[in-house]
């Protein structure tokens, strides 16, 4: 019996076929597009959201050859924080979703911290009170379409990370459920207690019968329409795309870590069965919820990494395709030391600086498209290591870092790892199967279904691709990693 994923990203949906095996039989991709209503605004179309989701699951089967009653079952990950508002009876969104990347609600944030109100708020969710996650994207939307406050309190509209949105639509309208990684990333739900929280939805004015059953990460969630894909599929696994990744990935013990690279990055550390407080503006959050049991991980998010990239193709047309930025990196004269802030829509950890904006740092008149194009790149290692110093500082009781294992678009780029091997000075391991989030979403569903093995023996099938080694010189890293605090210093706002 086959696996479907559904990863549904920031900039595409991707859906995967896998085999009983977790072996990659089929894909589908498909863009969609992205919406910037005012600067620092982020929209999508979630009736994009949801074609995509059903063509590209369609076409995955297809390509492997697949009916519906071949695949035992569907597991979904997703963007986390983006906020959606629909109509209990129709399925259909009041207004578009507020991706994570979205800082309209800034100034509400800044209002509330300044009223003391982030100290409890991180105490009972392990986040920082910022425009990133979905509570105050929820209340925007219920404040500013007309009648919404009104219809939510009436029971007329639900609410969803975009997991819970498409869980709502495949089942026709009948589960309206999530799962405790993408609760953990609404700044309502308690990540001890495991449950929405009512002190936290008084406080972001949420009414909590908008609010979506909270369910294990591997378990059922209903199925689909049969209309759908030619017949129902049960739908037995869930999780936000960074601990999917953390899955794929096989970090189930504490101390190991992974980097997701996407639109933006992603670094988890796996903390065990107990959260840790951060006191260096990481995230405490639920890593996995199996059988009711929840583990904890620490999480420093970067905003841009691949975007980064996006952003020379589409914003200065610098490059056709992301593939041709390796060859200028390595073509890029190393004497110029070019940095890219790419704080486009604020920074993220360790920072957590909502009003910082991108800025190149270092140009000469011999720089060009090559430097910028490297310091894209380099600007994802440099932010890593932020991070990574932040759970070292943490997480005193292992080697955080000591081997860093990686997955995601951008780590086709070996000039990119091999430059985060050089600064992180550390090895950096990139395994077989690099789209480790929709492989953490097959196996949760596997698992579910009987077809998948426990953690212990599915981590033993990780299989790595290649290892990079550090070479780049002391002096050498010092003299960048100054820079890079440097030009980090100037863009920061607080």
């Amino acid at each position: 019996m086959a696996l479907l994923a559904i990863d549904q990203g920031t900039t595409s949906t991707r859906a995967i076929v896998f085999d009983d095996a977790l072996a990659p039989l089929a894909s589908a991709q498909r863009e969609f597009r992205q919406i910037f209503p005012k600067p620092g605004w982020v929209e999508h179309d979630p009736e994009d959201i949801w074609a995509t989701t059903v063509a590209t699951a369609a076409e995955a089967m297809a390509r492997a050859g697949l009916a519906a009653t071949d695949v035992a079952a569907l597991g979904i990950t997703n963007q986390r924080e983006t906020a959606i508002v629909w109509e209990r009876t129709t399925g259909r969104a009041i207004h578009n979703a507020i991706v994570w990347q979205d800082r309209r609600t800034a100034e509400t944030c800044a209002c509330m911290k300044a009223d003391g109100l982030e100290s409890g708020i991180t105490a009972k969710t392990g986040l920082v009170l910022d425009p990133y996650f979905s509570a105050t994207k929820l209340g925007w939307i219920l404040d500013h379409v007309e009648g919404a406050r009104a219809r939510a309190e009436a029971g007329d509209l639900l609410f969803g990370t975009v997991d819970a949105y498409l869980i709502w639509r495949l089942t026709g309208v009948k589960v309206h459920a999530t799962d405790a990684t993408n609760a953990a990333r609404t700044l309502l739900y308690d990540i001890r207690a495991g449950r929405f929280d009512e002190d936290l939805c008084a406080t972001f004015k949420v009414p909590a019968g908008i609010l979506p059953e909270v369910r294990d990460s591997s378990g059922d969630f209903g199925e689909t329409r049969p209309e759908l894909f030619g017949g129902p599929i049960r739908i037995l696994g869930v999780a936000g795309d960074q601990q999917a990744a953390t899955v794929g990935q096989a970090c189930f013990k504490p101390g190991m870590a992974k980097v997701t690279y996407g639109t933006g990055a992603f670094a988890l550390l796996h903390t065990g069965e107990s959260p840790v407080a951060s006191s260096n503006k990481l995230l405490t959050t639920v890593a996995l919820q199996l059988a009711g049991r929840r583990t904890y991980a620490l999480e420093g998010a970067i905003f841009v990494a691949g975007a980064a990239v996006q952003w020379l193709r589409d914003g200065l047309k610098l490059i056709r395709e992301a593939a041709e930025t390796q060859a200028l990196a390595e073509a890029a004269d190393p004497e110029q030391d070019v940095y890219l802030v790419p704080a486009f829509v604020g920074l993220g950890a360790p920072h957590w600086d909502a009003d910082a904006r991108a800025a190149l740092i270092g140009l000469t008149r011999g720089a060009g498209q090559a430097e910028i194009a490297r310091a894209a790149l380099e600007s994802v290692g440099y932010q890593t290591g932020d991070l990574i110093a932040a759970m070292r500082a943490d997480w005193p009781a292992g080697d955080v870092g000591a081997v860093l294992r990686v997955d995601g678009g951008m780590t086709a780029s070996d000039w990119t790892l091999q430059f985060l091997a050089d600064i992180l000075d550390a090895p950096v391991d990139r395994p077989e199967i690099i789209e480790t989030t929709a492989l953490g979403a097959a196996y949760l569903a596997g698992l579910a279904a009987g077809v998948c093995p426990e953690p212990e023996t599915f981590a033993e099938s990780w299989r790595l691709e290649r290892r990079f080694e550090p070479r780049m010189d002391g002096a050498t890293r010092r003299r960048k990693l100054d820079g890079w605090s440097d030009a980090v210093s100037r863009v920061k706002t607080r």
